[in-house]
């Protein structure tokens, strides 16, 4: 989109210094800003950028005094950083505002049920006795099987792959590549020594205002459901496992696993590359730092735990700080 000076100052509730007519249609950080580009200013280490700056209009703090002559226009507001964060929203949701669309190219079976103001685009597949809800927007290349349930107003990406029979809640988004339903890794050991696969019957629910990263994968369960509760927030490539129950507003970073039938309490935080071990539970406001691999149950809410096999932080460092201490004896 593309924003002169003016209708910057009129959205943020600020005032122009320079060219009201100063155009933008991008952004950048304020040390690479170029010609046509919006640069926010407001951590003081940055200044000497301000006055070399080649971007077209500047966001400022409302009582910043430059030192030097600055080239861009100035839009001061109260709070430049949370003015920045006001614009990217308001620009995201008007490139997202809906448009109507039926791909003539898209396969939606007979008896699944749309909603109102349901977007479709390209290469869609809708299986059997589907419902999706209104408003919301399916991209290029999906496939959305038999007898699903999608809320409202989600948003699902190219090239999700939705299998039979899940549930979604409203306002889910879906990014590029996830995978929602396929079978988890169960296998039976036999006595031969080979496996034998165990069917998956089950599916996975979904709540409301959750958000599945590129490329994650989400296992039905065999028996009953996985279950993502309301406002989790998955980053990309991880793995949740068949069975697995994640608390609301839960946070999970990216290439973190979690394996079968654990659950997961409410408002956690696992940051990237984090490992938990199946069948085991953790309690609400846990937060495990990265790379850190849960073996047990961890009881006590609100525990911060670091390493492999994860530990209480402050045991860690006393830990981390004593093998040091030994290896420099050496």
């Amino acid at each position: 989109m593309e924003y002169t000076a003016k209708q910057l100052a009129e959205i943020l509730h600020g005032t122009v210094e320079g060219d009201p007519e100063a155009r933008i249609s991008s952004f950048a950080k304020i040390e690479h800003g170029k010609p046509g580009q919006l640069c926010f200013f407001a951590n003081p280490k940055y200044e000497q950028y301000v006055y070399t700056s080649r971007a077209s209009v500047l966001l400022v703090n409302r009582d910043f005094q430059p030192s030097e002559a600055v080239k861009p226009t100035l839009v001061r507001v109260e709070n430049a950083y949370s003015a920045l964060a006001d614009l990217l929203k308001y620009t995201s949701e008007q490139k997202k505002k809906y448009r109507r669309r039926r791909s003539l190219r898209s396969r939606i079976a007979f008896s699944a049920r749309l909603g109102r103001r349901v977007s479709v685009g390209d290469f869609v597949t809708i299986g059997k006795d589907c419902r999706i809800g209104e408003g919301t927007v399916i991209h290029d290349n999906v496939t959305i099987g038999a007898g699903t349930v999608i809320g409202s107003y989600c948003i699902i990406y190219p090239g999700v792959h939705i299998f039979p029979g899940m549930v979604i809640g409203d306002r889910v988004i879906l990014h590029a590549g996830c995978i929602i339903g396929d079978d988890g890794f169960g296998n039976a050991p036999q006595p031969d020594g080979t496996w034998r696969k165990i069917e998956h019957l089950g599916n996975v629910v979904i709540g409301n205002d959750v958000e599945i990263g590129s490329n994650t994968t989400v296992d039905r369960a065999p028996m009953e459901s996985t279950i993502i509760a309301d406002g989790v927030r998955i980053d990309n490539l991880c793995q949740i496992a068949h069975n697995v129950v994640i608390g609301k507003n839960t946070v999970i970073a990216a290439q973190t696993g979690i394996a079968g039938s654990t659950t997961v309490g409410e408002n956690c935080i696992f940051a990237g590359q984090v490992g938990i071990t199946g069948h085991i539970k953790i309690a609400d406001h846990t937060t495990l730092a990265a790379k850190s691999g849960v073996i047990g149950n961890v009881r006590q809410p609100g525990e911060t735990l670091w390493g492999i096999p994860a530990i209480k932080h402050r045991m860690y460092l006393k830990a981390f700080a004593k093998l040091k201490q030994l290896a420099e004896e050496e």
